[in-house]
């Protein structure tokens, strides 16, 4: 006898309980999302996109509300139409899609005043069992308005019974200073199980990865270590410049924008010790031991870019970054960076891990890739190339293996091949929770938003960053940071469309990452 097909909250429920084993869960059936800066690109291009996906697969919990606010004066319907491009709404869904922004409400008012927060406490205790639901608070908003805002959720809009949660996008801070006292605002406000401080890196499909090829997956424990490992490369590639975001870019720099979250979240998923357990709290802890091992980046083991124009290139390309009009004129803000650090634990010191990162360069690439040492005792005439393990995060998400076999005929000769798993020749159909079990699609891997906004309500902390991991990552780079800004160094330049400064590769090498250019990656799945 067929099962009758589970309801929506039922799906969720059991999602949560699979993954997360939240006990919490029950204690409100209804949960509010509100967006603060509602008006905003974040909110309009990532986080309602987002909402409505998780909404319309069913993976919300029933009785889930949405409410916007922001200084504008909007309407649901512009929120709607500035958002439908976003949205990726396929035919035979706008019946559902309807649904969705019935759900929706909208309110203006001011971020330091705290009687618009109290219109908004109205405004959430009027919804069906309004008073009594779980809160999630998504601050989408710049860092200006950080204390203001949370301030006034705290004394005016917090559940009354249920939980609530607040959903902090970076930058954390300029540096170690400001980055701790955000930090003892917000613990002042909430506890921390309630500051959900959000990296969407943490949430791509190979990041995530890293600690399943890791951890189950016997092979790798033996040799992921100094003794094999000679140099460890972590990589961020865009192929496109500031394009008139400049100013905001300008602000920051490429080593804020990138490397001192991204890459070294990724860095310390790479370099940790296996955690007792997949819970929240014991694989950060693992984490945070990593960065305390780390000194602070040396000037002298980094190299700054900045792009140049292409004389030949169309389009953006012909434009540097100081052609950007809403770029400061004669800013040194690096574009482009490359910088080697070191763990200085007995699993891998005196191991390089080489972080870099850029825009307009020669293609959009992102990877962590795993360099081993030379075979003792040669017999092959130096021959034999080193070993590598790719583990590419995007595009098109993959694992591979760089290694030596026997070129087919009748020599003897060695030539580099791969062992290769590329995730949409691996997984071409997938049967998705919630349809018919006859059904197969083509798979398609979540947003790193849905996936971490899903964590939010199911109470799962593992892929946010906790505050003691903030603050060794400040930690490692604030002195590089200070000197760049006090210095005024010009960043070496790059032309748009190319690698990078020259002088990085030569940094690379000097650290003991080979590059030999002979290998030749050949399509195993092309028909």
């Amino acid at each position: 006898m067929a099962s009758l097909p589970l309801s929506r909250s039922q799906v969720f429920g059991q999602l949560r309980k699979e993954l997360h084993d939240d006990h919490e869960f029950h204690q409100s059936d209804t949960h509010i999302f509100i967006i603060l800066g509602a008006s905003g690109d974040l909110a309009r291009k990532k986080i309602y996109p987002t909402l409505w996906w998780l909404f319309r697969d069913g993976l919300l919990p029933e009785e889930t509300y949405f409410v916007g606010f922001a200084r504008s004066n909007l309407t649901v319907e512009a929120i709607r139409t500035g958002c439908l491009p976003y949205m990726k709404v396929a035919d035979g869904e706008s019946e559902r899609l309807s649904v969705f922004f019935s759900r929706n409400a909208y309110l203006s008012g001011k971020y330091n005043d705290a009687d618009s927060f109290s219109k908004l406490n109205a405004h959430l205790d009027a919804l069906p069992s309004g008073s009594e639901a779980n809160r999630l608070f998504y601050l989408a908003l710049p860092p200006s308005v950080y204390q203001d805002v949370t301030k006034n959720i705290r004394h005016h809009c917090m559940g009354k019974k249920g939980w609530s949660r607040v959903i902090v996008e970076k930058p954390f801070g300029r540096d170690l200073q400001t980055s701790e006292e955000l930090s003892a605002h917000l613990s002042s406000l909430f506890a921390e199980d309630q500051i959900y401080r959000i990296d969407h890196y943490l949430g791509k499909e190979m990041v995530q990865n890293l600690m399943v090829l890791r951890f189950g997956n016997r092979i790798f424990g033996p040799i992921w270590n100094r003794e094999s490992v000679a140099c460890v490369v972590l990589t961020f590639k865009e192929p496109f410049g500031t394009q008139g975001r400049g100013g905001y870019f300008d602000d920051f720099g490429i080593i804020r924008d990138v490397m001192q979250n991204h890459l070294l979240q990724t860095l310390s998923l790479v370099a940790m010790e296996k955690p007792a357990s997949t819970g929240s709290d014991d694989v950060r802890d693992e984490k945070v031991k990593v960065l305390k091992n780390i000194a602070p980046v040396s000037v002298s083991d980094v190299v700054l870019g900045q792009y140049v124009g292409h004389p030949e290139g169309k389009g953006d390309a012909k434009l540097g970054y100081l052609d950007d009009p809403t770029v400061p004129k004669g800013s040194c803000t690096p574009t482009f960076a490359t910088a080697v650090l070191y763990v200085r634990n007995e699993r891998w010191d005196g191991v390089p891990f080489v972080l870099r990162c850029g825009k307009a360069l020669n293609e959009r690439k992102a990877e962590v890739r795993l360099q081993f040492t030379d075979v003792p005792g040669d017999i092959f005439n130096a021959q034999c190339q080193r070993n590598e393990l790719v583990v590419r995060i995007q595009p098109d998400e993959a694992i591979y293996a760089k290694m030596m076999s026997k070129k087919p005929g009748v020599y003897f000769s060695p030539e580099e091949t791969e062992l290769d798993l590329t995730y949409r020749s691996r997984y071409r159909s997938l049967v998705f929770l919630g349809y018919e079990p006859s059904v197969t699609w083509d798979v398609k891997l979540p947003d790193a938003y849905e996936r971490l906004i899903l964590d939010v309500f199911c109470g799962s902390q593992m892929h946010f960053v906790r505050s003691d991991e903030l603050r060794e990552a400040w930690r490692i780079f604030t002195p590089l940071l200070h000197h760049i800004e006090k210095a005024k160094t010009p960043p070496i330049p790059y032309t748009y469309g190319s690698r990078g400064p020259t002088e990085a590769d030569q940094l690379m090498k000097k650290v003991g990452f080979r590059y030999e250019g002979t290998y030749k990656w050949v399509n195993p799945h092309a028909v």
